[in-house]
């Protein structure tokens, strides 16, 4: 027996959302060949079908790609600070992708390690994430090869997997997740199936020993010295996390602010000095790539992947994890 839900009764839940005041978010169609996971406002507005991955990632709900940290004034010769909110509205991130879930645990250990980012804590904690289970993949997709899969329930308060007589199956994995479809779904003997993933296509361990034993190798040159350092990959990609503080404003005051960054971009490892140990792209490539595979799992035991495709997709020079790591192959089998 499962517990099951309509698309037309899932459709009414997220009307109720609404009117009690959560925020809403949820791929959407924003223009013709663009889907993104975007703030929704109308239950019509979500999509659950005909895409493959939306162009973004859901990670930008949780850590937004500016966030005001304190304001300042000057008054006069006294200077006055200005905490930024400490409470966030209630949100519930729906049809997600399993992948895209599956990166929120990983940014908890980042967020958390040597320093509590209670920014990122407190929008966690006002957040649920609904799942909706792949029923299909492209070229671009590798969840299998780093451990998951399209209905793999990390990251998930509960999840949807497309069943027949277009209703879901819905399955809870937290308090969350129960609270959220408590009393709206029913009892039936239908159950959705295990729908299958991409063919694994690399070894993740292998790729690990690849990278330690080639710090210098061509292959970077040869890969990776056409990325054009436009961060599109660092943006989109799910995991990646890297920002900057800055100060904004004029003589009469401003904000101190976290903005995302990304190791791609030529200044970011820029010295004061003008020195730049990463002073060209596929030394940026290596970086990238040897964080995801190397470092952090050294670090927090968890690859800094999760197989989206997302790098691949949105890459005008078509570079991204998996070109790259297929193309170790001709070095190393993987």
């Amino acid at each position: 027996m499962s517990e099951v839900i309509s698309a037309s009764a899932l459709r009414e839940l997220m009307r109720d959302w609404l009117r009690q005041g959560k925020q809403v978010f949820g791929p959407r169609q924003v223009k013709p060949g663009l889907v993104l996971y975007t703030r929704l406002t109308d239950p019509e507005q979500l999509l659950v079908s005909g895409f493959i991955h939306p162009s973004n990632s859901p990670k930008e709900f949780v850590f937004p790609r500016h966030e005001v940290i304190y304001s300042y004034r000057f008054e006069g010769k006294d200077l006055q600070l200005l905490d930024a909110p400490d409470s966030f509205p209630e949100q519930i991130v729906l049809a997600v992708r399993p992948c895209d879930a599956a990166a929120l645990p990983i940014l908890d250990k980042l967020f958390n390690w040597d320093f509590q980012d209670e920014f990122y804590n407190r929008r966690r904690q006002a957040t649920t994430v609904v799942t909706l289970a792949c029923l299909s993949h492209d070229d671009s997709c590798f969840c299998t090869s780093v451990g998951l899969g399209p209905a793999d329930p990390r990251g998930s308060d509960a999840m949807l997997l497309p069943a027949q007589d277009d209703e879901f199956e819905v399955r809870p994995f937290t308090e969350k997740g129960e609270a959220s479809f408590s009393g709206v779904t029913r009892t039936s003997s239908k159950q959705a199936g295990t729908p299958s993933g991409p063919a694994k296509k690399f070894d993740a361990g292998q790729v690990r020993t690849y990278l330690s034993e080639n710090f210098e190798g061509p292959i970077w040159h040869d890969e990776t010295l056409h990325c054009l350092g436009c961060g599109a990959c660092a943006y989109t990609c799910p995991t990646c996390h890297c920002f900057d503080i800055v100060d904004e404003g004029n003589a009469a005051g401003g904000i101190r602010a976290k903005n995302w960054d990304s190791c791609q971009f030529p200044i970011f490892s820029l010295h004061a000095s003008g020195h730049n140990p990463r002073s060209t792209q596929p030394q940026r490539q290596r970086q990238r790539l040897t964080h995801k595979f190397q470092i952090y799992p050294e670090k927090f035991g968890d690859i800094l992947c999760t197989g989206c495709g997302n790098c691949t997709r949105n890459c005008p020079v078509n570079l991204g994890v998996l070109n790259v790591l297929e193309a170790m192959k001709n070095g190393q089998p993987l």
